[in-house]
């Protein structure tokens, strides 16, 4: 622990899908000496990626769970989170964006930036997380980094600029011009490991001076000592212009951008020195802890290691050895047998084992100080959870969790399959909280949901393989919800007489649409006319309510009951009459309030080869889809598009056959709509039907 806490970089590499993220961090790690040999993503050598080091990962290709390694380059330490692309998977981007300090956005040279660089980015912003940008694949033909600069202005809003421009594209793409020191950099030997460093090319001259007058205009903004120097026409430093751009980064006001090709190892190297020289280190960024003891104040926090101890568990894992906490210091340094506060269960917790993770393999070591990212063993915990030292009563803004928009139903073959069935859910609802399993009270049937089918889809695969539970799988089912459209008047009386104290409570008000917001309860009783004590049994009668709704058992939202009235008996009143009225209340009022179905409608996004544009964009009207927009890039289309969930089951194999293979979509959740009359019916007649089934 030995390195200065300005030269740690805590870094996550975020992308679009099949922008390269896992190969660029694949070849980072090879020259930075921690791996030996360079695999495919694809695994076709039968190894695969050293991060993706799950079966499933290395035979879709795909990242699925935000893999943490580290490496050091030029005496700086390194911490990489790998995350990944699909929106499927979105808490692990989410996590990993809230313990990291600054981030590697990679986008495609073709095709620019796409549905999902918008949706990682929005996540950038959300935690403040400055970047620097990496076009990546300038070896493929219709490669245009200039073009996915501009986007990155139009779209993302981001002031970017270059550092860098390429030599050659596509297949002539040789290396890079650093507009910094004003070189050519060309990458030699069998993995590109040998830099060589030379004068830039005549042809690329004009191009080189054009693109630095433009860079050191934007950094002139950060440094009066750059802006002087240029009016005076005095010579300028590398130091002095990286600083200044450096200043930009921080504050995000700038993005520098570089480019190259991992897969043909271009490029990386300069990238690892953007990374060490404009990223901030931890002490340069502000993080905050949220004071319990005085409602929740922030707190600045100091990554001073002789500080309290204040450190968040972002990740959990179960590895063969139990479970793995990913954790990373803020202030003070956690080390082996020190005892810390688990603030939100309040319970002590001893530490054991730390230790620093490499994507699999992990190393033992005696402690993680203020701005460190490592893991602990054998610690019960959930993901989001803050410890502290004892007497420290501080906690880490939680993380925004998404709610799950599908379900389906999950049967095991037999017994055996059932007790393993039931460890995995266990496991997998602890490890990711927007994956959420229970029971249906109805059917009796295990019912678990997810972000998308892709999320469902695998984790009904791991079952299978790493629990060998055989589980068959029902239709999907989404998360409809129901809502009322008017006002409407309710006044209910609950008697109950049986000999004895009986049961009275009147409870009258009204209840109206809300947006935004699932419920409000407001009491306006005045006089007395409902006591004080009963006014919580009412807000929980009418709470009861919500989970079912009358209309067709679906959740309630958005709707906002006022009470105004009510009356009460000196004997026969009680809470559980007072429960009881408002439930009354509720069914009175909902009836007359004209309750409609909402379902989650889904932002669609489709790249599709232009010469199929007209038959996607008929596939999505057919499907009830409103066409948002549609833009042409280079041979490639994007159709922008709302539609709702029911209709987007199994849609990837209707578009592979629309298109042969060469479209491709993501989704993500927008927001919720009405539901059409005859789709309403429809729904209802289906509910019907599976009542008379179980019954």
């Amino acid at each position: 622990m030995a390195t200065r806490i300005d030269n740690i970089r805590n870094i996550g590499i975020s992308a679009h899908i099949d922008s390269g993220k896992t190969t660029l961090t694949e070849r980072i790690l090879f020259y930075t000496k921690r791996i030996h040999a360079i695999h495919d993503v694809k695994g076709k050598d039968g190894v695969g990626a050293t991060m993706d080091s799950m079966e499933l990962e290395k035979e879709r290709g795909i990242t699925i769970a935000s893999a943490a390694t580290y490496c050091e380059w030029k005496k700086h330490e390194i911490n990489i989170i790998d995350t990944p692309g699909h929106v499927d998977f979105t808490i692990e981007v989410e996590r990993s964006l809230r313990v990291l300090d600054g981030a590697i956005l990679v986008l495609c040279s073709v095709g620019g930036v796409q549905s999902q660089s918008i949706t990682v980015d929005q996540q950038m912003k959300r935690y403040k997380v400055p970047c620097i940008a990496f076009i990546n694949k300038c070896d493929r033909s219709g490669a245009n980094p200039f073009r996915v600069i501009a986007q990155l202005k139009e779209k993302l809003g981001h002031n970017a600029v270059a550092m860098q421009i390429p030599i050659g594209l596509e297949a002539d793409h040789a290396g890079v011009v650093d507009l910094v020191s004003m070189k050519a950099i060309y990458f030699d030997g069998d993995n590109g490991e040998n830099i060589r460093v030379e004068e830039i090319p005549a042809t690329h001259a004009d191009l080189a001076a054009e693109k630095r007058e433009a860079l050191i205009d934007a950094a002139s903004m950060f440094s009066d000592e750059l802006t002087e120097a240029v009016l005076e026409e005095a010579p300028i430093s590398d130091e002095l212009l990286l600083d200044a751009i450096r200043k930009g980064t921080l504050q995000r006001q700038i993005t520098p951008v570089f480019m190259g090709s991992a897969y043909k190892n271009r490029g990386v190297q300069p990238l690892l020195d953007g990374v060490t020289q404009l990223l901030p280190c931890p002490g340069d960024v502000e993080n905050h802890a949220l004071d319990l003891d005085r409602e929740e104040a922030q707190v600045a926090l100091t990554s001073d290691p002789k500080a309290p101890t204040v450190a968040l568990a972002f990740k959990l894992e179960d590895g063969q050895y139990g479970q793995l906490t990913y954790i990373r210091v803020y202030q003070g340094k956690l080390a082996k047998g020190d005892t810390v506060i688990n603030v939100r269960t309040g319970r002590k917790v001893k530490i054991g084992r730390l230790v620093r993770m490499h994507a699999n393999q992990m190393e033992d070591i005696e402690a993680i100080s203020a701005g460190y990212i490592g893991a602990l063993f054998g610690i019960d915990c959930a993901s989001g959870d803050t410890f502290t030292d004892p007497g420290v009563n501080l906690t880490m803004t939680s993380m925004y969790v998404p709610e799950p928009v599908i379900s389906l139903s999950i049967v095991p073959k037999d017994n055996k399959a059932e007790i393993n069935m039931s460890k995995a859910l266990n496991r997998f609802s602890k490890e990711d909280p927007t994956f959420r399993t229970y029971v249906s009270e109805e059917t009796g049937e295990t019912i678990i949901s997810g972000m998308g089918e892709l999320h469902l889809e695998v984790y009904i695969e791991r079952m299978r393989r790493e629990y060998k539970a055989e589980v068959t799988t029902g239709a999907p089912r989404v998360a409809y919800r129901e809502t009322i459209t008017r006002r409407a008047e309710f006044n209910y009386t609950h008697k109950k007489q049986t000999g004895g104290s009986g049961q009275y409570g009147r409870v009258a008000g009204y209840m109206e649409p809300l947006d935004g917001e699932d419920f409000l309860f407001v009491n306006e009783v005045t006089g007395g006319a409902i006591p004080t004590q009963f006014i919580p049994a009412c807000e929980k009668g009418f709470r009861n309510c919500l989970a079912k709704g009358p209309k067709m058992e679906f959740p309630v939202t958005g709707v906002k009951v006022v009470i105004n009235d009510g009356a009460s008996h000196s004997v026969d009143s009680s809470e559980m009459a007072f429960q009881a009225a408002a439930r009354g209340a509720f069914l009175e009022g909902y009836a007359k309030a004209a309750p409609v179905i909402h379902e989650p409608i889904m932002k669609v996004a489709v790249e599709t080869p232009t010469e199929y544009q007209g038959s996607v964009m008929g596939s999505l009207n057919q499907r009830r889809g409103m066409i948002v927009g549609s833009q042409e890039e280079g041979p490639m289309c994007v159709i922008e598009s709302q539609v709702p969930l029911s209709e987007m089951f199994g849609y990837s194999t209707v578009l592979r056959s629309l298109t042969q293979g060469k479209a491709q979509f993501t989704m993500e959740f927008a927001t919720y709509r009405q539901v059409p009359q005859s789709i309403s019916e429809e729904i209802a007649k289906k509910r019907q039907e599976e009542k008379k089934r179980v019954a």
